[in-house]
């Protein structure tokens, strides 16, 4: 995984658990972080007096990992052409199978093994497993047949043989335990923190440096998400679209985030839209200009078709920003009342509740009121103990009142 922001909502994850466990003021654990073979420098700020970075092997010639680490070594166009040959042939390119450790794992000495992203390795090593969550079966029209196969092979495997299956939100739980026939009784949720709750917050200057880097002279919504179809960006664009032809609407948009495969389709329509002096994509921003626009920003739109979590709406109640949102999948466990909630497959809902909370300041105060409040429910420091609680139950360990009702509440959901 490497550290340039393109993995998303998974490296967020990852990194936010590694900083939270290596903070938790009590328990005699020791954790050994097993890092990329290259670029690992990103993990290092992380770790805590407990823990240990470490190299990881090298994917099995043959594999997608393989693959996959192959072409990004070799910069991203390569990696757009591998898409475009799997979609064009609309077959896998390569056989998925199932790694089998070859002694590595074990040789750590660990009692308990995390996978916190897709990859899954077997092992004979108590394992927890993150898939996340099944967007290919929901969307498979977003997936290239490499894609699909991948997942349905590595994942469905992860999910059966691992002893906990942990996902970020009951909606994602059920949705494994119904698609996959994964018992309940090892399937946990346990739900995220804000990622930029772990950073310094927003310094007075930095919000002025942020201003004049973006060229900020009047008010913005802000959209935080990957180039990923499912983030809906052709719509959010439609609907500005609309709103402009309706009326002289004059609110600008920024759109954060790494600019992946599909980003020439968005760059596309953004050009045909006329909207490319109103909609701005500077890419991937680092966690302490995100603070910032938070901060500046007059709202967050968030209109994505498929969340496992719902990082972007923490981080907005973090910084006390409004938000409307699609209120589909997880989303509406993360934001409770406190977002305007509109349907992701319609421009014009999109739009109205853009509108909304353009015209309506008192809306706008609510909801930045609300947040306020609900972000109280979600910390990284229970999201580490929760992880703690099931790393010491599928490795033998006693668990203390705290822990045996955190994991009784993980078969829920953590923030009801």
């Amino acid at each position: 995984m490497p550290g340039d922001g393109t993995r998303g909502g998974v490296q967020q994850f990852t990194a936010s658990l590694i900083r939270a466990l290596g903070r938790l003021p009590d328990g005699t654990e020791e954790y050994v972080v097993v890092g990329p073979r290259r670029d690992d420098d990103w993990l290092r700020p992380l770790l805590g007096p407990n823990q240990t970075l470490i190299s990881g092997p090298p994917p099995p010639v043959g594999s997608q990992e393989y693959y996959t680490q192959l072409l990004s070594r070799l910069h991203l166009p390569l990696d757009r052409l591998y898409r475009r040959l799997q979609v064009f042939f609309n077959r896998p390119l390569v056989s998925p199978h199932v790694p089998k450790s070859r002694g590595f794992y074990e040789s750590l000495g660990g009692d308990v093994l995390h996978f916190p992203y897709q990859n899954f390795v077997l092992t004979d090593i108590p394992t927890v497993y993150n898939p996340h969550d099944l967007q290919h079966l929901h969307y498979p029209e977003f997936f290239s047949a490499q894609e699909i196969a991948f997942r349905e092979t590595v994942w469905r495997a992860g999910c059966a043989h691992a002893r906990a299956v942990v996902t970020a939100s009951r909606w994602v739980k059920d949705d494994i335990a119904t698609k996959y026939a994964v018992g309940r009784e090892k399937l946990f949720s346990i739900l995220y923190g804000s990622p930029t709750e772990l950073h310094e917050p927003v310094a007075p200057e930095l919000l002025n440096e942020t201003r004049k880097k973006f060229a900020i002279d009047s008010p913005f919504a802000l959209y935080p998400a990957q180039t990923w179809p499912h983030k809906n960006h052709l719509r959010l664009l439609d609907a500005f679209a609309l709103l402009r032809k309706e009326k002289q609407f004059h609110l600008k948009l920024i759109c954060t985030g790494s600019q992946n495969f599909f980003w020439p389709d968005i760059k596309r329509h953004l050009k045909e839209l006329r909207l490319s002096d109103h909609v701005f994509f500077p890419g991937f921003v680092n966690f302490a200009e995100l603070r910032a626009l938070y901060r500046l920003a007059s709202f967050v739109v968030f209109p994505s078709l498929f969340e496992g979590a719902g990082f972007p709406i923490l981080e907005a109640f973090k910084e006390g920003t409004p938000v409307t949102s699609s209120g589909v999948t997880s989303i509406p466990e993360y934001a409770g009342d406190a977002a305007l909630f509109f349907d992701p497959d319609s421009v014009e809902s999109i739009a109205r509740a853009i509108e909304r909370m353009h015209d309506d300041a008192a809306t706008r105060v609510e909801l930045a009121k609300r947040g306020s409040e609900r972000i109280k429910r979600f910390s990284w420091d229970r999201t580490a103990r929760a992880y703690r609680a099931v790393y010491r139950k599928i490795g033998g360990q006693p668990l203390s009142d705290e822990e045996e009702l955190l994991l009784e509440a993980g078969h829920e959901t953590l923030a009801k």
